[in-house]
C-alpha cells in the first residue's frame, strides 16, 4: 500500500513540489535559484507524507535545476530562496559560470542532434536520387513517336523521375520536422515512430536526452526526440 502512495516520475515529484511549496518551485512562471541544501529542507518538511524516496527527490531536483529555464535565471547578484520564498544567499561568479557551461552543453546537444537529422535526410534523398539515375541508365530508350513532340516526351520522362524519387524516399523521415525538446510539455500529445508505424502517444516525463510516453494501449516507453513527430 505504501508504494502506491509514492510518486512515480521526476515530473510528478516536481509538480508535487510546486503545489506544496509554491513560493519556491515554479512550473510555468519565473524560476528562481534554490537555496543551497534545499534537499535536506524538503526531507524534513515531508518526512511524514510518504510521497517519494530520497533517490526520487534527488533525481527531480537534478532535472529541475538542469532545465534551460532554471539555468537562464542564474545571474550574478540574483538571490537564492528557501521553501517559503525567503532570501537566503546571493549567486556569485562561480555559480553563474557553472550554469553557463551547463547551458552551452545542452545547446550543443540540440545543435548536434539537429545537424544529425539534417544530414540523415540529405543522405536518404541523395541515395534515392542516385538509385533512380542508375535505373534510368539501365532502361531502354523511349521509342520515338512522331505524334508526340520531343519536348512533351522529355516532360513525361522528368515526371516519371520525380515520381520514382518520391516513391523511393522514406516519407516519414524526409518530412519529419525537428522537435526542440525544450518546447515539449508533460501531457502533450505527439506521434512517435515505432518500427515502420506512426502511433499516437502522450508525454508523461521529459529528461535531458529522453522522453517517456504512454501509448494508447497504456504501455509506457522511452524514446529519443528523433522518433517524435509533430
Amino acid at each position: 500500500m505504501e508504494n502506491q502512495l509514492k510518486l512515480k516520475s521526476s515530473k510528478e515529484v516536481i509538480l508535487f513540489l510546486a503545489e506544496r511549496f509554491p513560493q519556491c518551485f515554479s512550473i510555468k512562471s519565473e524560476v528562481r535559484p534554490l537555496k543551497i541544501g534545499i534537499f535536506q529542507d524538503i526531507i524534513e518538511r515531508i518526512q511524514d507524507e510518504n510521497k517519494m524516496s530520497k533517490t526520487q527527490l534527488r533525481a527531480a531536483l537534478r532535472l529541475y535545476t538542469s532545465s534551460w529555464r532554471y539555468l537562464y535565471c542564474i545571474k550574478i547578484g540574483v538571490n537564492r530562496i528557501d521553501l517559503d520564498g525567503n532570501i537566503c544567499g546571493v549567486l556569485n561568479k562561480q555559480h553563474v559560470e557553472y550554469a553557463r557551461k551547463k547551458l552551452e552543453e545542452a545547446k550543443l546537444r540540440v545543435r548536434t542532434q539537429r545537424e544529425y537529422l539534417k544530414n540523415k535526410k540529405r543522405a536518404v534523398f541523395e541515395n534515392a536520387t542516385n538509385q533512380n539515375n542508375h535505373d534510368r541508365l539501365n532502361t531502354s530508350v523511349m521509342p520515338y513517336d512522331k505524334n508526340i513532340s520531343p519536348l512533351h516526351q522529355s516532360k513525361v520522362k522528368c515526371s516519371d523521375i520525380i515520381s520514382n524519387i518520391s516513391n523511393n524516399i522514406d516519407q516519414n523521415l524526409l518530412y519529419k520536422p525537428f522537435i526542440d525538446i525544450t518546447t515539449l510539455q508533460v501531457g502533450q500529445n505527439v506521434k512517435i515512430k515505432v518500427g515502420k508505424d506512426i502511433v499516437d502517444a502522450t508525454i508523461i516525463e521529459i529528461t535531458k536526452d529522453d522522453i517517456r510516453v504512454r501509448l494508447e494501449s497504456g504501455m509506457s516507453i522511452i524514446v529519443h526526440t528523433e522518433h517524435l513527430q509533430a
